[in-house]
């Protein structure tokens, strides 16, 4: 079955499900940045004169071939990659709905709107228009180049938030009722467009997933982009990058970014300080200053914010280390990390339990620590008394034996049955757990509370998802072993 409705550059033919929920996929909401467009800001859609098929997902061909991933992302070929795919309730309802704009993850070079992880049936069937975005990536969406805007990557993101405004009452959206959300890079695009003054209007709430907050600076940029073209044989320009094919300049990034510098250690040390290598960059123009600077001086405080991460996010990337750093005390691992005497030695005594599992497990609780988990109470001290609340999954993969990265999605989506998600999750991961992530989500995007006290200087409650039965539901000070990381 199908279905129709009318939007202003036309109208547009999606799928009518049998759980009674409506999916419109693939609709543009820019034009394909090709040609001229394809290092230029996002333009919007032109009209369309005959009902445009929205029936199956729109081209992704910039995530490229990343290997098998934690969560399936499908690269589908295509120009048009600036499309948004809707889901929505299929019966008509006399008050407008709350909107969820997602953004997905894939450290800002991969990833997928396509993901059968992000099928928003489970929200619209809860009465929520869900909205997952496509955005340019990697050097394309974010590399800085002269003659170039700089942040297209977040050019389309605010793009398709203001197609939401422009387009979702058709799907019987409130324009006005919008919560953005993402995991990941996607949780740290959250926290971007939170401490952006001029994205401010185009949302209303805001959920960050295991965010990696990344902010580039434009030497860093810079001195990347320079790299890149010097491997690619062109100029530094605009004019010299479009004389690439998007494919060839993928290759090149991938190449750039599994380059070592100095040994394995200094290139672990590297990514510990830097973090991503493309991402949102500070231009002084549309992200005037980095996030949490921003956060604190107030922009977005009126905006309720959840935020949290899995306990482990990183740390089945050092199993492989296990035998060969057996006999290495963990305070010596982090010295050769570089961690000063003093802030070594308070995060080993607040880490003590991680300690107990071996050095392999403690040098990948201290990567999660770095990358993930020292942004929760950074970000929410910053946002100060603005309204917050923050949570912990620590449920463990009975397959990968971590509550690692991206475990927690299908749970946030109740897409336990999708594929891939045994992978991670087993045979069957509990459904409770689901009902209970999902419904928070659920809560917080209709009504502002996703159920449980929020986050203060002085206790930190956080909720613990899938925690062990001895832990309690809500615990205060839920991120104090990262508290020696934190300033």
């Amino acid at each position: 079955m199908t279905a129709t409705v009318s939007l202003s550059t036309g109208r547009v033919r999606g799928l009518e499900r049998p759980d009674g929920t409506l999916a419109f996929l693939g609709i543009p909401y820019a034009l394909a940045p090709v040609g001229e467009r394809r290092f230029g800001e996002p333009e919007p859609a032109e009209p369309w004169a005959d009902v445009r098929d929205a029936t199956a997902y729109g081209p992704t061909p910039q995530r490229g071939d990343y290997g098998e991933t934690l969560i399936p992302e499908p690269s589908i070929p295509g120009d048009d990659t600036l499309s948004v795919n809707v889901f929505a309730p299929g019966d008509a309802h006399d008050e407008p709905l709350p909107v969820l704009v997602y953004i997905h993850g894939g450290g800002f070079v991969q990833g997928s709107a396509a993901s059968p992880w992000y099928d928003g049936a489970a929200f619209a069937r809860a009465g929520i228009v869900v909205v997952t975005v496509s955005y340019r990536l990697g050097f394309d969406g974010f590399g800085l180049i002269a003659g170039a805007p700089a942040n297209r990557g977040v050019r389309d993101w605010i793009a398709a938030l203001e197609w939401v405004q422009r387009e979702v009452t058709a799907f019987g959206g409130d324009p006005g009722d919008v919560t953005i959300a993402g995991q990941s890079a996607g949780g740290g695009a959250v926290l971007t467009l939170l401490g952006m003054p001029s994205a401010q209007p185009l949302f209303r709430r805001a959920l960050a997933i295991s965010a990696a907050l990344t902010e580039v600076a434009p030497t860093r940029a810079a001195e990347r982009t320079t790299r890149l073209a010097a491997a690619l044989g062109v100029a530094p320009t605009r004019e010299g990058f479009s004389r690439v094919d998007e494919l060839t300049v993928l290759r090149a990034q991938q190449a750039l970014e599994a380059e070592r510098h100095g040994g394995v250690i200094a290139t672990v040390r590297s990514r510990l300080a830097e973090g991503l290598p493309w991402g949102p960059v500070v231009d002084g123009d549309l992200i005037p200053r980095p996030a949490l600077d921003a956060l604190a001086a107030g922009v977005g405080a009126d905006k309720p914010l959840v935020l949290g991460t899995t306990d482990d996010e990183f740390t089945m990337a050092t199993d492989a280390l296990s035998g060969a750093v057996r006999l290495v005390p963990a305070p010596l691992a982090l010295a050769v990390l570089g961690v000063g005497h003093a802030r070594r030695w308070r995060y080993v005594r607040d880490n003590h339990e991680q300690r107990r599992l071996g050095t392999a497990a403690f040098l990948g609780r201290y990567a999660t620590d770095r990358v993930f988990r020292d942004t929760v109470p950074r970000v929410a001290r910053a946002r100060g008394g603005s309204v917050t609340w923050t949570y912990r999954f620590s449920w463990p993969s009975p397959t990968r034996r971590w509550a690692l990265h991206c475990l927690d999605v299908p749970f946030w989506w109740n897409r336990l049955d999708a594929p891939g998600v045994t992978r991670l999750a087993g045979e069957r991961p509990p459904r409770e757990l689901a009902d209970a992530m999902h419904g928070a989500a659920v809560s917080f995007v209709r009504t502002g509370d996703p159920g449980w006290p929020r986050w203060t200087p002085e206790e930190g409650a956080t909720r613990v998802f899938g925690g062990a039965a001895s832990v309690p539901t809500v615990i205060a000070d839920g991120y104090a072993s990262v508290r020696a990381l934190v300033p």
